[in-house]
């Protein structure tokens, strides 16, 4: 359950959701997003940040890039833990 929380909690921020969106689309690099947001690079670092913590989005790094995607994984099992809380 402590996961499922977390998990609701990284989702209830709209910065968050709509980086996830983004990545959506593809890999995508911390310029790219704040230029789909419209947001500052220090802002979007830290919900970036946050999102890899709580694994809903990982980075790798691509020469001086770092490249960011979703953890596909992670918000399946997110997913399953919600399908877990409708009745029956």
């Amino acid at each position: 359950m402590t996961e499922l929380a977390i998990g609701f909690g990284l989702l209830s921020d709209q910065t968050r959701v709509g980086i996830l969106k983004l990545l959506t689309t593809g890999p995508k690099n911390v310029t790219a997003i704040c230029k789909g947001l419209g947001m500052k690079q220090p802002l979007v670092s830290h919900h970036l940040g946050l999102l890899r913590m709580g694994r809903l989005a990982a980075g790798a790094r691509k020469g001086k890039s770092v490249i960011y995607t979703i953890d596909r994984s992670h918000l399946k099992g997110l997913a399953a833990g919600i399908a877990k809380l409708t009745p029956k």
